[in-house]
């Protein structure tokens, strides 16, 4: 009996709780990564049809991202856990905008430089989550020496996230990015 008050007892708090309009648990809309994948590659087609990028060949990954390679690497590519080095700047396909690089000269020149940020060669780790998806995913595609652009669908950039006034919810980004290496 003692056992059944107490199922009983949490039965009703937890109906309370998932009442409650502040629920904490209740996180809003599930994000449609497939419809917008939909949407964003109906854009990459169009913009692949008219774009006028000097290319070697494009790696169609089967996520949606593209990879349009400028200049072809050497060596093994990375896999999960190496470290890549890199140069990148960060554009809207939309518009071509600029929203973010390390190159401290396309910072000042695109009014994005901040004042003590060092415009260093940037390193991540391959599948830590240190990165958006879509670079987990391009990286792993190339080889160290490359130079390419990426073109990343939205599910696999910031999805709808409105954190940053420079890139609107549900952008494909393009980034022009060199390669240097990997650890």
């Amino acid at each position: 009996m003692k056992y059944l008050f107490n199922f009983l007892l949490i039965g009703v708090f937890a109906a309370m709780i998932a009442c409650e309009p502040n629920n904490p648990f209740d996180t809003g809309p599930v994000y449609d990564v497939d419809g917008n994948l939909a949407i964003d590659s109906v854009k990459i087609a169009a913009y692949l049809d008219t774009a006028q990028i000097d290319s070697i060949y494009r790696i169609h990954d089967p996520s949606g991202v593209v990879i349009i390679v400028q200049e072809e690497g050497e060596g093994s590519r990375p896999t999960g856990g190496n470290i890549v080095r890199t140069d990148y700047t960060g554009l809207l396909m939309s518009d071509g905008s600029i929203f973010d690089t390390n190159n401290e000269i396309i910072a000042r020149q695109n009014d994005l430089y901040v004042e003590g940020r060092t415009y260093n060669l940037f390193s991540f780790v391959v599948g830590a989550g240190n990165v958006i998806t879509g670079w987990d995913i391009a990286y792993r595609r190339m080889r160290p020496g490359t130079k390419a652009r990426l073109i990343i669908p939205s599910p696999y950039g910031y999805r709808d996230s409105e954190s940053n006034s420079r890139i609107p919810a549900n952008s494909v980004l393009m980034f022009d990015v060199n390669f240097r290496g990997i650890d």
